[in-house]
């Protein structure tokens, strides 16, 4: 597997047919980009089970958190990390165990060995990759509607 480049089938064939998400570092703050995620992928149908050992026991928007993947008391679709690149190896080796699908590494999250580990047990792996922007842009949510037009900017406003 080419993971610099992933085609759309394959993205598309993992949101399609994975249901039930495990969010390792989901974040209770409203501030963070695993909460975003969690949220959007929730409004769009998916179960999201966030895993956060320092909020296990608590609620993430409905959701009980869970301290480790193992503690989850049912079948798991996709492991999504909010973790470092150095943190995945051993929740490949978690998922795996648990008997998930997929393995996604959020973006700018990146682990070969991991990913070389994950397939070997038959799991699909995305690494830089966020599953939110990914069901925007493949659903057509995301477009370049806005983008190009000069209204959008990250320059500083000129003064009028």
């Amino acid at each position: 597997m080419d993971h610099d480049s992933y085609g759309d089938d394959y993205i598309r064939d993992i949101l399609r047919t994975c249901r039930t998400i495990a969010m390792v570092g989901a974040s209770p703050h409203w501030n963070r980009p695993s909460y975003f995620a969690m949220k959007y992928l929730q409004e769009k149908g998916y179960r999201v089970i966030p895993v956060n050992p320092r909020a296990k026991g608590k609620e993430i928007l409905g959701e009980t958190v869970y301290g480790t993947l193992e503690e989850i008391p049912e079948p798991i679709d996709m492991v999504d990390c909010f973790r470092a690149s150095e943190a995945i190896p051993p929740i490949a080796e978690a998922a795996i165990r648990i008997g998930a699908k997929v393995l996604w590494m959020q973006l700018g999250v990146r682990n070969d060995e991991a990913a070389r580990q994950a397939e070997a047990a038959g799991l699909k792996v995305v690494m830089n990759r966020c599953p939110k922007i990914e069901y925007g842009r493949l659903s057509g949510e995301i477009a370049w509607m806005g983008v190009n037009t000069g209204v959008i900017s990250s320059r500083k406003a000129k003064k009028v």
